[in-house]
């Protein structure tokens, strides 16, 4: 997938093209749904297909009071899911205050007009835009019957009849609902970070974990989970701590991982955590034997959990 920076950057070859426009913050199923449909009636239509995204995420600038802002994707994430979807490429464009004041009439006549002359748009049902929030898809459509391009408006994606949306997924995630944000997603949530040289706390135990520094802001509240880890791109049973170490009266907020099956040392690689399920809450145990016999638990639980995903 090509990634232009910016509309003054995209090639005249993409005019003509057909079009979808949003924040695809998690690139979830309902985003799935829209940019598959797009890219695959682009290549029906012999057309190119392009998704039209913007970073930082809108909110970020318009609300910065938001604090702290939860993305469900980095960057990079996003682009390589939308590029799984099949489109040809993505304009990312740049928004700041500036851009903000950008009217829906400019937007539609300056950039999907003039710029790209697309010939067709594919949005859903509640997308909004331009300053003020003043486009909508009744205005797209109108736009679109009179300088000639069609507008396709997809209807609300559901999954277990909850509209899936990137909102409703964050709060899947900081509830510790990991099951319903894997259904939403289309996959499991996933958090990248590289490991750093903790207390050894674990080891001593005999369960040695990796000290994670999560790229991510968005995480699961504290717990115990099951997860997999991805190392070197091979993928390994893990059982995941959130939180704090009352047994140890240590109540410094750590995100660490024992790896069931791993051996060797992970200190300066990078590692993937795709989150599964919640295991249990944080405790306080009497003394290091109560907190070894239950991490042994832990680890049979993880292992019935994981086996057959």
């Amino acid at each position: 997938m090509i990634i232009f920076e910016g509309f003054k950057k995209i090639s005249d070859d993409f005019r003509g093209a057909f079009i979808t426009i949003g924040n695809f913050d998690g690139v979830h199923l309902s985003h799935q749904h829209i940019c598959r449909k797009m890219a695959a009636e682009a290549a029906s239509a012999g057309k190119k297909s392009l998704v039209i995204t913007f970073d930082p995420h809108p909110k970020m600038i318009l609300h910065p009071n938001i604090q702290p802002f939860y993305l469900i994707t980095t960057r990079q994430e996003k682009m390589d899911l939308l590029a799984a979807c099949g489109v040809d490429a993505a304009v990312v464009i740049p928004f700041d205050m500036a851009y903000s004041k950008t009217t829906a009439e400019q937007f539609v006549y300056d950039f999907l007009w003039k710029k790209l002359a697309v010939s067709k748009v594919v949005i859903g049902h509640d997308y909004v835009f331009g300053q003020a929030r003043q486009g909508n898809d009744a205005y797209l459509t109108a736009q679109g019957q009179k300088l000639g391009f069609a507008v396709e408006v997809i209807e609300a994606f559901k999954v277990n009849d909850s509209i899936v949306s990137s909102t409703l997924i964050r709060n899947c995630i900081l509830e510790g609902d990991i099951p319903a944000a894997t259904r939403l997603l289309g996959r499991y949530y996933h958090v990248a970070g590289p490991v750093v040289t903790g207390a050894g706390r674990g080891a001593g135990l005999g369960y040695p974990t990796a000290n994670i520094e999560p790229e991510k802001v968005l995480l699961p509240p504290p717990g115990i989970y099951a997860v997999f880890v991805i190392v070197d791109q091979s993928r390994y049973m893990g059982a995941l701590n959130i939180g704090a170490k009352p047994t140890f009266e240590d109540y410094t907020s750590t995100v660490e991982a024992f790896l069931l099956d791993y051996a060797g040392d992970l200190r300066g690689k990078t590692i993937n955590v795709l989150f599964v399920e919640k295991l249990r809450d944080i405790v306080k145990f009497d003394g290091p034997e109560s907190l070894k016999r239950q991490i042994a638990e832990d680890v049979e639980k993880t292992k019935k959990i994981l086996k057959d995903k």
